[in-house]
């Protein structure tokens, strides 16, 4: 057997050390000493090996991958990543709204699906969920809606008061409760559910020419769901389901593909159409605006190293690209601060230098410099301002195509003008009575049933009828009627 030769270990700065066994004592049964330096650099990296993990979407997973066009657009968008024969680097990241690092992956949830797309002109980032809608529509809201979704302060639980006391007074959120409480809350797997970019956005062609639109991708491996017992099961056997699921079939070449679908409505056509097309509570129905394919991502390498390349991996709908642009949606608006911001607090203020954030397809050219862990940085002829006299990069609109909207008004703090079909339950009633099958709707009505009892407080459930009334009437008569059963056989137990 020949010998095997092996790499000495070393200190972070490349030193040689003498043991990976023992500390530096004085005798055997002695004192440790503190300048036993491998030993205290060991022990402070290891303490510090943790970043403050998300405070929301923090339990997730994902992989590399993709994307490839196999239709034209190009009459939408000018940007590169979406014009015929294009093929994009992607990274594909799944995750739970409310659950924190260790929850399990099947608490019924609304799952997060965000896209990094490497392009040449820049990283585009779509950050969604596995469905078209969101709970509120205004992100001033967003952090009390988490607040009462995570934890008590004081007994660290859970609670389904807190839960619907929010929902309740915020009646907006019945659209998205509808696909929660449904079988969206409980996919099957990462890999066998949807995903949306939820938001409105624009779209620039190469004329000029502004088109709002939403985005769709279809699973092919289908969109399918656990039933609440067995997501239950999985939750005390396996709480890594989902990633486990996701990087096996990657590893046994079972590479899970997305369509990407578009819905494109014209500049004009948002300004009178019957629903508010940038309230993020709302969907555009099919039948106004069919789907369009665009093409096809395919999930096909997994991280080498999850903590570098999935923890670290900061999304943020702020990231766009030539042809692609925001809209007037005031949740996506505010996301475009906080995203950045919860980054620059998460990772690190030069999280856009590390390997899995950084530009893979595209230069980077500007004038930030410094700043904690900054490791890429210019020749020291290059100027660090502008304008400068010495060739340094200059912004050129004509490149950054950039959109907009007409918008004139005094600044007020209002809720969105009402469209002629704007409703807080309408789409919601809808989703029940015309979208889900007669199954779907019994697996609902147990799981709403469940949430009733488990509210404590009378003046909340009260509200969580009128709620559920508020959606459908027959859904919320058929709710009272199975909470005053199951609570008629209780009081006749205890007697």
């Amino acid at each position: 057997m020949s010998e095997r030769t092996t790499t000495p270990t070393t200190t972070q700065t490349g030193t040689p050390v003498a043991s990976d066994t023992h500390s530096l004592t004085i005798g055997a049964d002695g004192a440790t000493v503190l300048h036993d330096r491998y030993l205290v650099e060991k022990l402070a990296q290891f303490n510090r090996e943790r970043i403050p993990e998300r405070i929301v979407h923090a339990k997730g997973g994902g992989a590399f991958g993709r994307f490839e066009v196999t239709a034209d657009v190009s009459a939408y968008t000018r940007a590169a990543a979406f014009q015929p024969g294009s093929t994009v680097e992607t990274l594909l990241r799944f995750s739970s709204v409310a659950g924190e690092q260790g929850s399990p992956d099947t608490w019924r949830d609304v799952r997060g699906f965000s896209v990094k797309f490497y392009t040449t002109e820049g990283n585009y980032d779509i950050v969604g969920n596995n469905t078209p809608v969101f709970f509120i529509r205004d992100a001033i809201k967003f952090p009390d809606f988490i607040h009462s979704q995570k934890r008590l302060p004081g007994s660290g639980l859970r609670d389904a008061d807190m839960q619907w006391d929010f929902w309740t007074l915020s009646p907006e959120s019945a659209h998205q409760v509808t696909y929660l409480m449904g079988d969206r809350g409980l996919p099957k797997s990462w890999r066998e559910m949807h995903g949306f970019g939820s938001h409105t956005y624009q779209w620039i062609n190469a004329e000029g020419e502004k088109f709002w639109v939403k985005y769709h991708f279809r699973s092919q491996q289908g969109d399918l769901h656990l039933d609440a017992e067995s997501a239950e099961a999985i939750a005390g056997a396996d709480a890594d389901y989902y990633r486990r699921d996701l990087h096996e079939a990657i590893e046994a070449g079972n590479h899970p593909k997305w369509d990407l679908h578009v819905q494109v409505m014209s500049y004009d056509d948002a300004k009178t159409y019957r629903f508010n097309p940038f309230d993020l509570t709302k969907v555009w129905p099919h039948a106004d605006y069919p789907l369009i394919p665009v093409g096809t991502l395919t999930l096909d390498r997994n991280p080498q190293n999850f903590f570098a390349e999935i923890e670290q991996a900061a999304f943020s709908p702020a990231n766009t690209v030539p042809g692609i642009a925001i809209s007037p949606d005031k949740m996506l608006m505010a996301r475009v601060f906080s995203y950045p911001d919860a980054q620059r607090y998460r990772v690190g203020t030069n999280y856009n230098q590390i390997p899995v954030n950084a530009p893979h397809a595209a230069s980077v050219a500007n004038y930030s410099q410094d700043g904690a862990q900054r490791h890429g940085f210019n020749a020291p002829s290059t100027p660090v301002y502008a304008p400068n006299s010495f060739g340094g990069p200059v912004a050129s609109p004509e490149a950054a195509a950039e959109g907009g909207w007409e918008s004139d008004g005094e600044l007020v703090r209002a809720a969105y003008t009402l469209r002629t079909d704007d409703s807080d339950f309408g789409q919601a009633g809808t989703l029940y009575r015309d979208v889900y099958s007669a199954e779907a709707k019994l697996r609902l009505q147990a799981t709403l049933a469940g949430q009733a009892a488990s509210i404590t407080i009378d003046e909340i459930r009260e509200r969580f009828f009128q709620y559920w009334t508020n959606v459908d009437a027959d859904l919320g008569a058929v709710l009272r009627e199975t909470h005053a059963t199951a609570a008629a056989a209780a009081d006749g137990a205890a007697a």
